[in-house]
């Protein structure tokens, strides 16, 4: 297995082992592993590129409604577990800064529409 790179967490699941109880037993046998981590590179908030436009609503809670119902899935690992829920975090928080976005706009069309009205602001 571990010369078709799989990670110590396939192997141990496959062998029905604990990871730390692969690992000794790969670093008894002088064996090294070289599995690569699927990177996608680099990324800070300065080089991402802006949608042009906002994610709807109905989106997010699509992403929502799929991560909660992929946690239900038995034998997810660590990784998956964390991913799926940053995923849900997201998607909330989302979801609530979509509402305040959409109160801000309400507020300026107002203020708009008081200024175009109000004398004093001619």
């Amino acid at each position: 297995m571990l010369e078709a790179k799989k990670s110590i967490q396939v192997i141990a699941r496959a062998l029905g082992k604990s990871r730390g109880c692969v690992s000794v037993k790969i670093a008894r046998l002088g064996l090294e592993v070289v599995v690569g981590a699927k990177k996608t590179g680099d990324t800070t908030t300065s080089c991402l590129t802006l949608p042009l436009e906002l994610p709807s609503v109905e989106y997010a809670l699509k992403i929502l409604a799929v991560a909660m119902e992929t946690l239900k899935t038995s034998g997810l690992d660590k990784s998956e577990f964390l991913r799926l829920r940053n995923l849900i975090q997201a998607a909330t928080a989302y979801q609530a800064k979509v509402a305040e976005f959409i109160d801000y706009r309400g507020i300026e069309s107002r203020l708009a529409k008081i200024e175009e009205n109000s004398p004093s602001y001619s």
